[in-house]
């Protein structure tokens, strides 16, 4: 099953080499920012992801409301709001209105809009 599937938006697409095959709605980290891939990407093979701009389906961790600054878990490829000990987590961008989570698990639309801050404990 996808990470994250594209609903609408324009999204600013940024060339990428995966050392690994990457499937079409993986969220790839790449530094501390959370792209989306499109396509399909081959390893070793120029392709394109998806650096911000775009709204997507993806799993909450926990319960969000819209507005909630969310970041990428890629433990568990979810969003969250809440640091866990020993992890890091890099912003993916915001909950949209109209869309909540109220348990993990839901799904909750998200604006990708990253902007280069982390959370951890």
């Amino acid at each position: 099953m996808a990470q994250a599937t594209f609903r609408h938006g324009n999204p600013l697409m940024v060339d990428y080499t995966p050392a690994s095959d990457v499937s079409a709605g993986d969220v790839v980290v790449v530094g501390a920012v959370p792209h989306v891939a499109h396509l399909d990407i081959e390893a070793n093979r120029l392709g394109a992801l998806a650096a911000g701009g775009g709204v997507y389906d993806v799993t909450a961790k926990e319960a969000l409301s819209a507005g909630d600054k969310v970041y990428w878990d890629a433990d568990n490829n979810k969003v969250t709001k809440t640091a866990v000990a020993g992890k890091t987590y890099y912003c993916v961008g915001f909950i949209v209105p109209d869309s909540a989570a109220s348990a993990d698990g839901d799904t909750v639309r998200v604006q990708h809009s990253p902007d280069g801050s982390s959370i951890s404990a």
